[in-house]
């Protein structure tokens, strides 16, 4: 049977994993967009088709997509410790300022990224 300890202790353990999955995806994400400039521009990997020549872009997207997985875990983290460990009014408002900080930057990263809002992404440019 789980006791509430139990539970407690879990849930810390839990969100810290997930803290850490975030900081290593983002980590090894720009170690991969590194590499891949590099070898790009070296001649050894070539840019995906419709990228022309755009070695920075290809990096940038590469670096972005890393960085917005790497939040959304650490979102998952803050929600996970705020709900389990310690659910008290001033934790909940802080875990939505951050959510709101995080959903700002995610949205940055992806018009950045994409070029155009997320919720065009079917819209047919004329």
């Amino acid at each position: 049977m789980l006791t509430d300890q139990l539970m407690l202790t879990v849930a810390i353990a839990v969100a810290r994993w997930f803290e850490l999955a975030g900081i290593v995806v983002v980590v090894l994400g720009t170690l991969l967009a590194i590499g891949q400039f590099a070898l790009r521009y070296a001649g050894l990997l070539s840019l995906a088709e419709g990228m022309g020549a755009d070695l920075v872009g290809a990096f940038r997207k590469t670096l972005g997509r890393s960085i917005l997985t790497g939040l959304e875990l650490l979102v998952a983290a803050d929600i996970i410790r705020t709900v389990a460990v310690e659910p008290t009014l001033t934790n909940v408002l802080i875990l939505a300022l951050i959510v709101l900080i995080r959903t700002f930057l995610s949205l940055s990263l992806e018009v950045e990224i994409e070029g155009k809002w997320p919720w065009r992404q079917g819209v047919r440019e004329k």
